[in-house]
């Protein structure tokens, strides 16, 4: 069981955020009031607030206008626990692929086998050697949850064997060791290791958008010629002649090979890799790349040579009177080039093994594209992509995607859309993000500026003629377009265009649509408005819990930031509620309907995602007492190295300039704000003084200004 799921590994809801109904009274005042309420609120993280009845918006977006073009999510990639087995898989694919083989992940008890979790059982226990030593494979069977008494630790070991071993030979480098060994005696060491042709991770996708997903597509095996074929073909036919025999693939010199030699006229060229300057010829002679003019000499060399340039193998060039070289494959391992049936070509840098001397030894000569250790390494080496969400390709209007979305919904549970209990859709997201071996891939209307496609509150822009009802919900305070310019608010003291944080985004949602963990720019507030459709659902974290949150997801899924440092700043990765409240992480929850409001509070991380077809708004706004969070936030964010949105210092000497602009509770605030960003700035001009000396004081003197947000 995932840590923190209940029996059947079924999802515990968290606790339900506190929900507040104001009078008519206190809603008139929307800062006054979230001030009022914020000694309960911030305890959780985010709260839901219900207006009264019969505050009820026009929805003031042209429908008929309004075109978006969503982003693609796979569920699955979106959990990181999830995302750093997916990420295992395709490496371990991918090793096997640019050898020829591809990956088909075998199903144990009914459950496909997690190849990620065995690994790092494995490697917990000891590591594999030791495993087989002190016969626990028993243990590590009951450890990735299998029943006992059925022997699955054997067939664990198998798959292991089969599978993983090799890939974390190649991670440790242990098989690029320079040996000069003969092949391997004994046979039946080399029978027992058989490469398999396994496809792919087995996936479920959803009918319409199926084809999309950010995972590498991987390459398919080229079909091999036939006889036929080559009868049909002169070019095929004429390689038949110059190659070793079907089973030399590995050489580039078979007609199924796609990566041939370049040939000219008169039959195909073999270009030699290595030149041998001495006459001895063993592991002693020395070996190094043929100089161009040695080439075009055995080029030429081959094109009279009545034998099959495979066979001309480490044969030294006595009738050449300038340095003696030979056109030659070599085995990089042994150095020796005998037994040259047995030895394979890599598709990718033209080095030289020979099967048996490989590690682990392959039987024959694989089929299909081979890549030689060093190759491989340097492939799966090669550090993941930064993970992000893609574009959709098809643009949508409201009534279509709300089309696509219902029928989606529809289909997926098999009963119409407001009959499937909010509790079911919490139940199978959370199962979806949790699986590797289930695809399921939805589109999110996320982020779309009012700006561009207009607000869903109407606006008195002077673009066309309110009625008296639109007019009264222009003005309010709850309208999101209204909150973050009102006096009490901190945000309308900026001149620069900061527009992401002061003007309203659009979120046009599906089922299983999602949010990841995130805390808004700046710690603001942040205040969200669901103008219709299904609930969203929410999940949050409380603000004294944020840096115990980090720990968790660092803790658990290190792989994902040590290539994304900044990852829960790029808002794509989710954790599941239940595994943060295992680790001791303060989790709420609720489910917010249409016409209500829910509230993030500063340096709150919340997560979520939508019941079904719906339509939200939602906006930044800071407030009197947003400002020593809004200071720690860019010390944090120095540390970080992190841009700001807006310089926060500017910020307090626009304000601290203007009093007459601030309420009393902001001006005092701002007072108290100014003290400290002044002693601060004595304090750090004093020891720049003391650093660089007295023969500097002049031009410290001028030092003007404040420090920016850096």
């Amino acid at each position: 069981l995932s840590p923190g799921l209940g029996e059947g590994g079924d999802f515990l809801p968290p606790p339900e955020c506190p929900v507040f109904e104001p009078s008519w009274a206190e809603f008139s005042d929307p800062l006054g009031y979230i001030a009022k309420i914020r000694p309960i609120a911030e305890k959780s993280g985010i709260c839901k607030i219900r207006p009264p009845a019969d505050w009820q918006p026009p929805f003031a977006v042209e429908v008929d206008n309004f075109r978006f073009t969503p982003r693609i999510q796979r569920l699955n990639e979106l959990e990181a626990q999830t995302r750093v087995k997916l990420n295992y898989l395709d490496q371990i694919a991918k090793f096997w692929e640019i050898q020829g083989s591809s990956l088909k992940i075998p199903n144990v008890e009914r459950r496909i086998l997690d190849l990620y979790s065995l690994s790092k059982v494995v490697m917990e226990e000891g590591g594999y050697e030791a495993i087989c030593k002190d016969r626990r494979w028993a243990r590590v069977a009951q450890r990735l949850a299998y029943p006992s008494g059925k022997n699955i630790g054997s067939l664990l070991r198998a798959h292991y064997e089969r599978i993983i071993y090799p890939y974390e030979m190649y991670q440790s480098g242990a098989n690029l060791v320079q040996c000069n060994t003969r092949p391997f005696e004994s046979e039946e060491k080399d029978r027992e290791y058989k490469p398999h042709s396994i496809p792919l991770r087995q996936s479920v996708q959803p009918s319409k958008f199926n084809s999309y997903g950010r995972r590498a597509k991987r390459l398919q095996q080229e079909p091999e010629p036939t006889e036929e074929d080559i009868e049909k073909n002169p070019e095929l036919k004429k390689l038949q002649i110059y190659g070793a025999g079907p089973k030399m693939l590995g050489l580039g010199l078979v007609a199924k090979d796609k990566t041939l030699r370049k040939k000219d006229k008169d039959g195909p060229e073999c270009p030699p890799t290595v030149v041998v300057k001495e006459e001895p010829v063993g592991p002693e002679a020395k070996v190094e790349p043929a100089s161009p003019r040695a080439y075009l000499e055995g080029k030429e060399e081959l094109r009279h040579s009545p034998e099959p340039c495979t066979k001309m193998t480490m044969r030294l060039r006595r009738s050449h009177s300038n340095s003696q070289f030979v056109d030659s494959y070599i085995c990089r391992i042994c150095s020796r080039g005998d037994e040259d049936d047995k030895l394979l070509l890599c598709d990718g840098c033209d080095d030289n093994y020979h099967i048996f001397c490989l590690l682990p030894p392959l039987p024959e000569i694989p089929k299909g594209i081979w890549r030689c250790p060093k190759c491989v390494m340097a492939e799966c080496k090669r550090p993941p992509e930064a993970f992000g969400f893609e574009q959709a390709t098809r643009e949508y209007t409201l009534q279509s995607f709300g089309e696509m979305a219902d029928s989606f919904k529809a289909d997926y549970f098999n009963m119409p859309v407001h009959m499937v209990p909010t509790e079911l859709v919490e139940k199978e997201f959370w199962r979806l993000v949790n699986s590797i071996e289930e695809d399921v891939t939805v589109e999110y209307g996320a982020d779309i500026h009012s700006k561009e496609f207009g607000s869903g509150f109407p606006i008195s822009d002077g673009k066309r003629k309110l009625s008296p009802e639109e007019e009264e919900y222009a003005g309010s305070g709850w309208n999101l377009n209204v909150m973050p310019v009102l006096k009490q608010s901190v945000l309308c003291h900026i001149n620069a265009d900061i527009s992401g944080m002061k003007v309203p985004w659009l979120y046009v949602g599906m089922v299983f649509s999602a949010f990841c963990w995130h805390i808004e720019d700046h710690w603001s507030y942040s205040i969200n408005y669901l103008h219709w459709g299904e609930p969203k659902t929410w999940y949050g974290v409380p603000s004294f819990a944020a840096e115990h949150l980090e720990e968790v997801m660092k803790k658990l899924t290190p792989e994902l930031f040590e290539s994304q440092p900044d990852l829960l700043h790029q808002l794509v990765t989710l954790m599941n509620p239940n595994t943060l409240m295992a680790h001791g992480v303060p989790v709420v929850r609720t489910n917010q309907c249409a016409g209500e409001f829910v509230i993030t509070f500063p340096r709150a991380y919340h997560s979520g995602f939508n019941q079904g077809y719906n339509f939200a708004e939602a906006v930044n706004f800071c407030t009197a007492d947003w400002l020593p969070a809004g200071r720690q936030c860019i010390e944090h964010y120095r540390r970080l190295r992190r841009y700001c949105v807006f310089s926060h210092e500017e910020l307090i000497c626009k304000m601290a300039a203007c009093p007459e602009k601030l309420d009393l509770n902001l001006a005092a605030a701002v007072h108290k704000e100014m003290f400290v960003l002044v002693q601060e700035e004595r304090k750090l001009r004093k020891a720049l003084l003391e650093k660089v000396g007295r023969t500097s004081v002049e031009p410290c003197k001028n030092l003007g200004g404040l420090r920016g947000g850096q």
